[in-house]
């Protein structure tokens, strides 16, 4: 029996989230939508221009892994923080959700990254990302034991951004495998596809990675192609099990042999989109490693997306065990 359902591995994040109207983008040349890397000036500037904000611990994987726990599944972490202010919140945040989170941290410089987070009045979060002792994340960061010990071992596409992190990922690749486990990854945003397009679509046929989670948006960018089914059928080709998530219209998940739909899970109102494909991921791997169906699965997934989605924050704010409990995808 494993010691963990799945095991995270991502950049350790705080989140500085504000609203901000489209203009504010518009003035200070922010890619609405989407994840863009800052240097440490930049991140001054912006932090410096935006409104009131919450801090909140983020990091996509680190928000998958507390989403799980959340769920009442067990859970792990690999990512860098600095031995600072930042640092500490990061790792009291993750570690009181219930997450195994023993990386080391870097004793002084770079400092903890944390991410700009602008969130528009559609609920469109943009990113600004300064990633600090994220990218000193490396090999020697990947413990043995606990990849051997995790059920699936799940990173973000944006780890191909810090030089040293996509050797990590290799690495935990080989132990997974060696020890007949699955490894994991979302494509992360479209930006993300567009620089990496060859080394993912290798990690997927090369059978490095086995399950595949992306949205629309994504898996059109990775086959360069407008056309919705021409890219799911070429991604359900290229890996073990994909899973595209479509927003309002709902998820697909696919096999080789299976393909489940699911319609989104209905929401009150909607507020922060920050984390929606983090926690979707969330349900679906606590269902995956828990051997339930894949259209319960892809239910559980959407069940997580909207509650995150309800409130401002990428980490949940409630228990999903018992929302799930609720709505009656997990007994109680």
């Amino acid at each position: 029996m494993s010691e963990y359902d799945v095991l995270c591995i991502g950049n350790a994040i705080v989140d500085i989230i504000a609203r901000a109207e489209d203009d504010f983008l518009h003035d200070n040349q922010i890619i609405k939508g989407a994840m863009n890397l800052i240097d440490a000036e930049r991140a001054e500037l912006l932090y410096e221009r935006m409104g009131p904000a919450v801090e909140a611990s983020g990091g996509s994987a680190g928000n998958t892994a507390a989403g799980i726990a959340s769920l009442g599944g067990r859970a792990a972490y690999f990512g860098k923080v600095c031995d600072d202010h930042l640092g500490a919140i990061y790792r009291h945040d993750i570690c009181a959700q219930g997450v195994a989170f023993d990386t080391a941290p870097l004793p002084q410089t770079p400092p903890t990254a944390r991410s700009m987070i602008f969130v528009t009045p559609d609920g469109e979060r943009s990113m600004n990302t300064y990633l600090g002792a994220c990218v000193e994340l490396g090999p020697e960061d990947i413990e043995e034991d606990k990849v051997a010990a995790s059920q699936v071992t799940y990173f973000e596409g944006y780890l191909w951004d810090p030089p040293r992190a996509k050797h990590a990922i290799r690495k935990a690749a080989e132990i997974a495998h060696a020890h007949g486990r699955q490894m994991s990854m979302t494509l992360s945003d479209p930006f993300c596809v567009d620089r990496y397009r060859d080394e993912f679509l290798d990690l997927m046929r090369s059978g490095a990675v086995d399950i595949v989670f992306a949205n629309e948006d994504e898996v059109k960018s990775l086959y360069q192609t407008a056309d919705f089914s021409t890219a799911c059928e070429a991604m359900r080709a290229d890996c073990r099990l994909a899973i595209v998530t479509r927003s309002e219209k709902g998820s697909i998940a696919m096999s080789k042999t299976e393909t489940a739909s699911v319609i989104a899970h209905e929401i009150d109102n909607l507020v922060d989109t920050t984390g929606a494909g983090d926690l979707y991921a969330a349900g679906f791997l606590y269902g995956y490693t828990a051997g339930r169906s894949l259209e319960d699965c892809a239910n559980l997934g959407s069940l997580a997306a909207a509650v995150v989605i309800q409130q401002i924050g990428p980490r949940p704010q409630v228990s999903l065990r018992q929302s799930a409990i609720d709505a009656g995808l997990v007994k109680g």
